[in-house]
Protein backbone atom coordinates (compact mmCIF):
# COMPACT_ATOMS: atom_id res chain seq x y z
CA UNK A 1 0.00 0.00 0.00
CA UNK A 2 1.49 3.22 -0.83
CA UNK A 3 1.13 5.74 2.12
CA UNK A 4 0.81 9.47 1.08
CA UNK A 5 1.86 12.73 2.89
CA UNK A 6 -0.21 15.25 3.81
CA UNK A 7 0.13 18.00 0.64
CA UNK A 8 -0.11 14.70 -1.53
CA UNK A 9 -4.03 14.62 -0.83
CA UNK A 10 -5.26 15.42 -4.17
CA UNK A 11 -3.09 12.67 -6.14
CA UNK A 12 -4.08 10.23 -3.51
CA UNK A 13 -7.66 10.91 -4.00
CA UNK A 14 -7.68 10.33 -7.92
CA UNK A 15 -5.52 7.20 -7.58
CA UNK A 16 -7.70 5.79 -5.17
CA UNK A 17 -10.83 6.18 -8.27
CA UNK A 18 -8.33 4.41 -10.54
CA UNK A 19 -7.87 1.90 -8.30
CA UNK A 20 -12.01 1.73 -7.34
CA UNK A 21 -12.37 1.56 -11.11
CA UNK A 22 -9.70 -1.17 -12.01
CA UNK A 23 -11.86 -3.30 -9.43
CA UNK A 24 -15.35 -2.34 -11.42
CA UNK A 25 -17.34 -5.69 -12.57
CA UNK A 26 -19.95 -3.73 -13.56
CA UNK A 27 -18.40 -0.52 -15.46
CA UNK A 28 -22.06 0.18 -16.37
CA UNK A 29 -21.13 1.86 -19.60
CA UNK A 30 -17.79 2.83 -18.47
CA UNK A 31 -14.70 2.64 -20.61
CA UNK A 32 -12.60 1.89 -17.54
CA UNK A 33 -9.29 1.89 -19.91
CA UNK A 34 -9.69 5.45 -21.13
CA UNK A 35 -11.11 7.15 -17.71
CA UNK A 36 -8.07 5.27 -15.63
CA UNK A 37 -5.65 7.01 -18.39
CA UNK A 38 -7.36 10.23 -17.87
CA UNK A 39 -7.05 9.99 -14.40
CA UNK A 40 -3.68 8.74 -14.37
CA UNK A 41 -3.02 11.87 -16.75
CA UNK A 42 -4.10 13.83 -14.11
CA UNK A 43 -2.71 12.54 -11.24
CA UNK A 44 0.79 12.74 -13.34
CA UNK A 45 0.30 16.57 -13.17
CA UNK A 46 -0.97 17.32 -10.25
CA UNK A 47 2.50 15.80 -8.58
CA UNK A 48 4.35 17.50 -11.16
CA UNK A 49 2.80 20.69 -9.95
CA UNK A 50 3.10 19.64 -5.97
CA UNK A 51 7.20 18.29 -6.50
CA UNK A 52 7.51 21.51 -8.52
CA UNK A 53 7.55 23.84 -5.49
CA UNK A 54 7.93 21.92 -2.22
CA UNK A 55 8.22 24.03 0.68
CA UNK A 56 11.84 22.92 3.22
CA UNK A 57 8.83 21.15 5.56
CA UNK A 58 7.71 19.31 2.93
CA UNK A 59 10.60 18.19 2.17
CA UNK A 60 11.75 17.22 5.32
CA UNK A 61 7.87 15.11 5.27
CA UNK A 62 9.45 13.46 2.18
CA UNK A 63 13.48 12.53 3.21
CA UNK A 64 11.09 10.88 6.25
CA UNK A 65 9.02 8.80 4.21
CA UNK A 66 8.50 5.43 5.80
CA UNK A 67 8.95 3.63 2.04
CA UNK A 68 11.86 5.47 0.69
CA UNK A 69 14.41 3.18 0.06
CA UNK A 70 16.85 2.70 2.87
CA UNK A 71 21.15 2.20 3.18
CA UNK A 72 20.07 -2.05 3.11
CA UNK A 73 18.07 -1.32 0.06
CA UNK A 74 20.92 0.44 -1.31
CA UNK A 75 23.28 -2.39 -0.98
CA UNK A 76 20.90 -5.02 -2.18
CA UNK A 77 20.80 -3.08 -5.67
CA UNK A 78 24.35 -1.45 -6.22
CA UNK A 79 26.66 -4.22 -4.09
CA UNK A 80 27.87 -7.30 -5.09
CA UNK A 81 29.19 -9.91 -3.22
CA UNK A 82 28.60 -8.32 0.15
CA UNK A 83 30.19 -9.34 3.45
CA UNK A 84 28.92 -7.71 6.02
CA UNK A 85 31.07 -6.98 9.38
CA UNK A 86 29.71 -6.34 12.58
CA UNK A 87 31.05 -5.14 15.69
CA UNK A 88 33.30 -2.76 17.27
CA UNK A 89 36.09 -4.41 19.00
CA UNK A 90 35.54 -2.87 22.18
CA UNK A 91 31.96 -2.98 23.96
CA UNK A 92 29.38 -4.38 21.16
CA UNK A 93 27.67 -4.82 17.58
CA UNK A 94 25.50 -1.83 17.01
CA UNK A 95 22.62 -2.47 14.57
CA UNK A 96 21.94 1.12 13.31
CA UNK A 97 25.29 1.01 11.82
CA UNK A 98 25.48 -1.30 9.07
CA UNK A 99 28.85 -1.84 6.99
CA UNK A 100 30.52 -4.49 4.94
CA UNK A 101 33.09 -5.02 1.71
CA UNK A 102 31.69 -5.48 -1.27
CA UNK A 103 32.15 -4.89 -5.21
CA UNK A 104 30.60 -1.55 -6.61
CA UNK A 105 30.67 -2.02 -10.39
CA UNK A 106 33.30 -4.41 -10.17
CA UNK A 107 35.04 -2.35 -7.62
CA UNK A 108 36.14 -3.87 -4.23
CA UNK A 109 34.75 -0.93 -1.62
CA UNK A 110 33.94 -0.67 1.83
CA UNK A 111 30.31 0.32 2.46
CA UNK A 112 29.37 2.18 5.60
CA UNK A 113 25.88 3.11 6.53
CA UNK A 114 22.99 3.96 9.10
CA UNK A 115 19.95 2.40 8.52
CA UNK A 116 16.73 2.71 9.96
CA UNK A 117 14.40 -0.10 9.51
CA UNK A 118 11.30 -0.56 6.89
CA UNK A 119 8.54 -2.09 9.61
CA UNK A 120 8.45 -1.73 13.60
CA UNK A 121 10.45 -4.82 14.23
CA UNK A 122 13.45 -3.76 12.11
CA UNK A 123 12.96 0.17 13.31
CA UNK A 124 13.63 -1.25 16.91
CA UNK A 125 16.17 -3.65 15.66
CA UNK A 126 18.32 -0.69 14.13
CA UNK A 127 16.99 1.86 17.03
CA UNK A 128 15.53 3.90 13.90
CA UNK A 129 18.97 4.72 12.69
CA UNK A 130 20.04 5.98 15.57
CA UNK A 131 23.60 5.23 16.40
CA UNK A 132 25.21 4.50 19.88
CA UNK A 133 29.17 5.00 20.23
CA UNK A 134 29.97 1.27 19.65
CA UNK A 135 28.30 2.11 16.02
CA UNK A 136 30.85 5.16 15.30
CA UNK A 137 33.72 2.86 16.03
CA UNK A 138 32.45 0.45 13.95
CA UNK A 139 32.81 2.55 11.01
CA UNK A 140 36.39 3.69 12.31
CA UNK A 141 37.25 -0.04 12.00
CA UNK A 142 35.88 -0.83 8.68
CA UNK A 143 37.05 2.88 7.77
CA UNK A 144 40.62 1.72 8.41
CA UNK A 145 40.23 -1.53 6.93
CA UNK A 146 39.34 0.08 3.61
CA UNK A 147 42.40 2.37 3.77
CA UNK A 148 44.90 -0.76 4.82
CA UNK A 149 43.17 -3.05 1.74
CA UNK A 150 42.82 0.34 -0.40
CA UNK A 151 39.44 -0.03 -1.07
CA UNK A 152 36.88 3.04 -2.19
CA UNK A 153 34.31 3.88 0.55
CA UNK A 154 30.77 4.62 0.18
CA UNK A 155 28.48 6.27 2.80
CA UNK A 156 24.98 6.41 2.93
CA UNK A 157 23.24 8.60 5.38
CA UNK A 158 20.00 8.63 6.91
CA UNK A 159 19.34 9.26 10.60
CA UNK A 160 17.94 11.84 12.55
CA UNK A 161 21.33 11.96 14.85
CA UNK A 162 22.86 9.81 17.49
CA UNK A 163 21.57 8.34 19.82
CA UNK A 164 20.93 10.73 22.65
CA UNK A 165 20.12 8.14 25.71
CA UNK A 166 22.24 8.23 28.92
CA UNK A 167 23.77 4.93 28.08
CA UNK A 168 25.30 6.69 24.84
CA UNK A 169 26.93 9.35 26.99
CA UNK A 170 28.23 7.03 29.52
CA UNK A 171 29.98 5.11 26.88
CA UNK A 172 31.57 8.60 25.06
CA UNK A 173 29.53 9.14 22.21
CA UNK A 174 30.70 12.83 21.41
CA UNK A 175 34.33 11.31 21.27
CA UNK A 176 33.43 8.52 19.33
CA UNK A 177 31.54 10.60 16.97
CA UNK A 178 34.92 13.68 16.61
CA UNK A 179 36.91 9.91 16.07
CA UNK A 180 34.99 9.25 13.45
CA UNK A 181 34.90 12.62 11.44
CA UNK A 182 38.81 12.26 12.30
CA UNK A 183 38.95 9.13 10.75
CA UNK A 184 37.14 10.31 7.59
CA UNK A 185 40.04 13.14 7.15
CA UNK A 186 42.26 10.25 7.88
CA UNK A 187 41.91 7.53 5.67
CA UNK A 188 43.95 7.20 2.55
CA UNK A 189 41.08 6.28 0.11
CA UNK A 190 38.19 7.49 -2.01
CA UNK A 191 35.70 8.75 0.45
CA UNK A 192 31.81 9.22 -1.48
CA UNK A 193 29.01 10.04 1.11
CA UNK A 194 25.82 10.31 0.24
CA UNK A 195 22.50 11.55 2.20
CA UNK A 196 19.61 9.47 0.87
CA UNK A 197 16.77 10.95 3.36
CA UNK A 198 17.71 12.70 6.83
CA UNK A 199 21.01 13.78 7.71
CA UNK A 200 20.90 14.79 11.49
CA UNK A 201 23.47 16.72 13.33
CA UNK A 202 26.72 14.90 14.19
CA UNK A 203 25.10 11.60 13.61
CA UNK A 204 25.42 12.11 10.14
CA UNK A 205 28.88 14.11 9.96
CA UNK A 206 30.38 11.13 11.88
CA UNK A 207 29.76 9.29 8.22
CA UNK A 208 29.46 12.35 6.58
CA UNK A 209 32.84 14.16 5.76
CA UNK A 210 34.24 13.05 2.42
CA UNK A 211 35.78 13.69 -0.94
CA UNK A 212 32.64 14.20 -2.00
CA UNK A 213 29.20 14.61 -0.29
CA UNK A 214 26.10 13.76 -2.17
CA UNK A 215 22.26 14.50 -1.31
CA UNK A 216 19.17 13.60 -3.01
CA UNK A 217 16.91 15.96 -4.37
CA UNK A 218 14.52 15.53 -1.66
CA UNK A 219 17.29 14.86 1.27
CA UNK A 220 17.81 16.61 3.91
CA UNK A 221 21.02 17.63 5.74
CA UNK A 222 21.18 19.88 9.22
CA UNK A 223 22.64 20.38 12.74
CA UNK A 224 19.22 19.66 14.25
CA UNK A 225 15.94 18.83 13.41
CA UNK A 226 13.03 21.30 12.72
CA UNK A 227 10.85 20.22 15.34
CA UNK A 228 14.09 20.42 18.13
CA UNK A 229 15.09 23.98 16.70
CA UNK A 230 11.40 25.11 17.43
CA UNK A 231 11.20 23.58 20.35
CA UNK A 232 14.83 26.06 21.66
CA UNK A 233 13.81 29.01 19.59
CA UNK A 234 10.22 29.68 20.29
CA UNK A 235 9.46 26.93 22.54
CA UNK A 236 6.56 26.09 20.29
CA UNK A 237 7.22 22.68 18.18
CA UNK A 238 4.02 23.52 15.79
CA UNK A 239 6.67 26.03 14.48
CA UNK A 240 8.46 23.39 13.32
CA UNK A 241 7.77 24.32 9.40
CA UNK A 242 9.47 27.89 10.03
CA UNK A 243 12.33 26.23 11.69
CA UNK A 244 12.84 24.12 8.39
CA UNK A 245 12.56 27.53 6.42
CA UNK A 246 15.48 28.96 8.66
CA UNK A 247 17.60 26.46 8.90
CA UNK A 248 18.76 25.82 5.24
CA UNK A 249 18.41 22.05 5.31
CA UNK A 250 17.30 21.38 1.59
CA UNK A 251 20.07 19.78 -0.83
CA UNK A 252 19.62 22.75 -3.00
CA UNK A 253 20.23 25.64 0.04
CA UNK A 254 23.47 23.63 0.88
CA UNK A 255 24.27 23.32 -2.66
CA UNK A 256 24.68 27.20 -3.40
CA UNK A 257 25.98 27.14 0.37
CA UNK A 258 28.96 25.18 -0.86
CA UNK A 259 28.42 22.32 1.70
CA UNK A 260 28.20 19.55 -0.98
CA UNK A 261 29.20 18.39 -3.80
CA UNK A 262 26.08 16.91 -5.86
CA UNK A 263 22.41 17.24 -5.95
CA UNK A 264 21.21 13.58 -7.37
CA UNK A 265 17.61 13.60 -9.08
CA UNK A 266 14.53 11.74 -7.66
CA UNK A 267 12.35 10.63 -9.81
CA UNK A 268 8.70 12.57 -9.49
CA UNK A 269 6.65 11.83 -6.01
CA UNK A 270 10.13 11.50 -4.42
CA UNK A 271 12.76 7.74 -4.63
CA UNK A 272 9.89 6.08 -2.31
CA UNK A 273 7.37 5.99 -6.09
CA UNK A 274 10.05 4.77 -8.07
CA UNK A 275 13.36 3.05 -5.29
CA UNK A 276 14.52 1.44 -8.36
CA UNK A 277 15.12 4.70 -10.76
CA UNK A 278 16.05 6.44 -7.53
CA UNK A 279 19.00 3.70 -7.00
CA UNK A 280 20.11 3.47 -10.62
CA UNK A 281 20.59 7.29 -10.39
CA UNK A 282 22.74 6.99 -7.22
CA UNK A 283 24.28 4.50 -8.98
CA UNK A 284 25.52 6.89 -12.11
CA UNK A 285 26.42 9.24 -9.39
CA UNK A 286 28.64 7.28 -7.58
CA UNK A 287 30.37 5.56 -10.97
CA UNK A 288 30.74 9.25 -12.08
CA UNK A 289 32.80 10.43 -8.93
CA UNK A 290 34.30 7.41 -8.15
CA UNK A 291 36.20 7.62 -11.58
CA UNK A 292 37.09 11.07 -11.17
CA UNK A 293 38.91 10.13 -7.37
CA UNK A 294 40.75 6.88 -7.78
CA UNK A 295 43.73 8.35 -9.74
CA UNK A 296 44.35 10.75 -7.32
CA UNK A 297 47.45 10.20 -5.04
CA UNK A 298 46.41 8.96 -1.47
CA UNK A 299 48.61 11.97 0.12
CA UNK A 300 46.98 13.99 -1.99
CA UNK A 301 43.38 12.83 -1.93
CA UNK A 302 43.66 13.65 1.91
CA UNK A 303 45.14 17.07 1.18
CA UNK A 304 42.19 18.14 -0.64
CA UNK A 305 39.92 16.13 1.72
CA UNK A 306 40.95 18.76 4.63
CA UNK A 307 40.91 21.74 2.13
CA UNK A 308 37.64 21.39 0.92
CA UNK A 309 35.98 21.23 4.98
CA UNK A 310 38.14 24.10 6.15
CA UNK A 311 37.64 26.47 3.36
CA UNK A 312 33.83 26.14 4.34
CA UNK A 313 34.78 27.44 7.53
CA UNK A 314 36.27 30.55 5.94
CA UNK A 315 33.89 31.43 3.25
CA UNK A 316 31.29 31.48 6.11
CA UNK A 317 33.43 34.02 8.42
CA UNK A 318 34.48 35.81 5.68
Amino acid sequence: MRQFLDFEKPVAELENKIDELRQMTDPNGVNIEEETARLSEKAEKHLRAIYAKLTPWQKVQVARHAQRPHTQDYVNALITDFTPLAGDRLFADDKAVIGGMGRFDGTPVMVIGTERGSDLETRLQHNFGMARPEGYRKAQRLMRMAGHFNMPILTFIDTAGAWPGIDAEQRGQAEAIARSIATCFEVPVPLVATVIGEGGSGGAVALGAGDRVMMLENAIYSVISPEACASILWRDPKQASTAAETLRLTAQDLQKLGLIDRIIPEPVGGAQREPTVAMESVRTALTEELKTLLPIAPARLKELRREKFLAMGREALS
